[in-house]
């Protein structure tokens, strides 16, 4: 059942896939099934993980390591591919996802922990790969900035994706990193157009705010970039070049785009909010999808995951190439400093040498 909420991106709360009961609603007769759902707050539930550095050996992502302090992201974007995790904790990947939010709270120790272990080789560490470090809880929880605050001190590599302005306020510790060669920050932009924005990502800044955010990122010296992502065919796709010069005039150096995912229960649910939000569109960018999904809504393979396949997407990747050459985007952030790294102390009463 429907239950579309002012300010979520999700149009329903269907249960996890690993539910042994689905709940759905009826009517019984009272008529209380038409009524507009009550507003859902958000509830924010310690992650008890016992490590805070995840690993990967995908082939099509630029790092091996990332950190997450959030699971769940209130920003709401319908069409995020990190739903589907929320069903490992019996939780719904729709409105659950957004509204149920688990914080490590130990997270900036428990990054000192895992730097100080022997053996621990320096790597770039991501940061906004599956929920944004920037969404609203951090305003208040500031995980984010403690963790940025360990990874200064060990003067350790970091990159970050997010499509909140709120990384601005810690545009100090960003700047003072980037002068050692040390942070990027790329703002990940979907669309301009603010209505189908406040729809489609109801909690994250407007696209005018992350523009702001990117021009005060860079006169902070802090590398920016953007993302075209996702790049959603029959409703977004029109927007990469306008997006592409817009970020170009607010300071971004380089550019990356990713084909629209639909992994799991996210397919539904992007399905089910097209149908609510952008009904006329529906048939053609589903039929576009699946011209460059080979027939499927969804493609999991390494290579043709992030930009698809067939003649509508390499007229995509023509026109990034041809847009970002005239724009002098690089596909490549500048490259960070893994040498500078000094690992903490894993005796905080010993003191260090020099």
């Amino acid at each position: 059942m429907r239950e579309v909420r002012k300010g979520r991106g999700a149009a329903s709360n269907r249960s996890g896939r690993y539910e042994r009961h689905r709940h759905e609603a009826f009517d019984d007769g009272w008529g209380t099934i038409d009524e507009e759902p009550a507003p859902l707050g958000t509830e924010v539930r310690p992650d008890a993980s016992r490590t805070v550095i995840a690993r990967n050996a995908s082939p099509d992502l630029g790092f091996d390591r990332s950190i997450n302090v959030y699971r769940g992201c209130e920003h709401g974007c319908v069409y995020c591919y990190a739903r589907p995790t929320h069903a490992f904790l019996g939780l719904s990947p729709g409105q659950d996802f957004e509204s149920r939010i688990f914080a490590k709270h130990d997270a900036p120790a428990q990054l000192e922990r895992e730097l100080a272990r022997p053996g621990y080789t320096c790597r770039m560490i991501a940061m906004g790969t599956n929920t944004d470090p920037y969404q609203p809880t951090e305003r208040r929880l500031a995980l984010t900035r403690g963790v940025l605050e360990v990874l200064e001190r060990c003067e350790h590599p970091v990159g970050i994706v997010t499509k909140s302005a709120l990384v601005v306020r810690d545009a100090d510790i960003l700047s003072r990193m980037a002068r050692r060669r040390l942070a990027t920050v790329s703002l990940s932009v979907t669309t301009l157009d603010r209505d189908l924005a406040r729809t489609m990502e109801p909690r994250a800044s407007t696209p005018a705010k992350r523009l702001e955010a990117m021009k005060a990122l860079g006169a902070a010296g802090v590398p920016v970039g953007v993302m075209v992502a996702p790049i959603v065919p029959g409703l977004t796709d029109h927007e990469m070049e306008g997006i592409l010069e817009a970020a170009h005039a607010a300071g971004a150096g380089r550019a990356g785009y990713v084909l629209l995912r639909l992994p799991r229960e996210v397919r539904e649910l992007f399905l089910e909010w097209l149908s609510v939000h952008a009904p006329n569109r529906a048939g053609r960018v589903v039929s576009l999808l699946q011209g460059m999904r080979d027939g499927a809504l969804n493609d999991p393979h390494f290579d043709s995951r992030m930009t698809g396949k067939g003649p509508y997407a390499a007229l995509l990747a023509a026109r990034f190439a041809r847009a970002t050459q005239r724009l002098g985007l690089a596909r490549r952030g500048p490259g960070l400093d893994t040498e500078r790294f000094r690992p903490p102390s894993r005796d905080p009463a010993q003191l260090a040498l020099l």
